[in-house]
């Protein structure tokens, strides 16, 4: 029975991988098929500041798969899920909302918000790498 789960587990996340893959390529094709067409539209080869948006959301759109994509593979392979990875994504996933987000319309209680969030995150991202670092020793002069 217990190989039957582990072999139905590594199934889902083969499947996962696959299907994941297709997301990004598909958003890939779509990222550069939505700067072309940005591009070639009058006034051509400027981009204005809507366009840009867009882009550069999509942009990190296609960034939040490719890890999503990392935290799936280093599952499949570790059987375990790396805080790092997670944290990751959660940054990129926050960076996009900030670069595509129009600060005129919101209270400055959500700007706060938003701000601790990218605190936390940071300070979450900092810990786990220190804490991965070998100490390094100390010279004597």
């Amino acid at each position: 029975m217990l190989n039957l789960l582990k072999r139905f587990e590594h199934f889902i996340v083969l499947t996962l991988m696959m299907m994941m893959m297709i997301v990004v390529l598909l958003s890939t094709i779509e990222l550069g098929w939505l700067l072309i067409k940005d591009i070639i539209t009058p006034p051509v080869v400027l981009l204005e500041i809507g366009e840009l948006l867009e882009i550069f959301g999509f942009f990190m759109l296609v960034l939040i798969g490719l890890e999503l994509l990392e935290t799936i593979r280093a599952y499949y392979v570790e059987h375990s899920v790396h805080a790092e990875i997670v944290i990751k994504v959660a940054m990129i996933a926050i960076a996009r909302k900030i670069i595509i987000l129009d600060v005129k319309d919101l209270p400055s209680l959500t700007l706060i918000g938003i701000a601790a969030i990218v605190i936390a995150l940071s300070a979450a991202y900092y810990v786990i790498n220190r804490l991965r670092l070998p100490a390094r020793p100390e010279k004597d002069f």
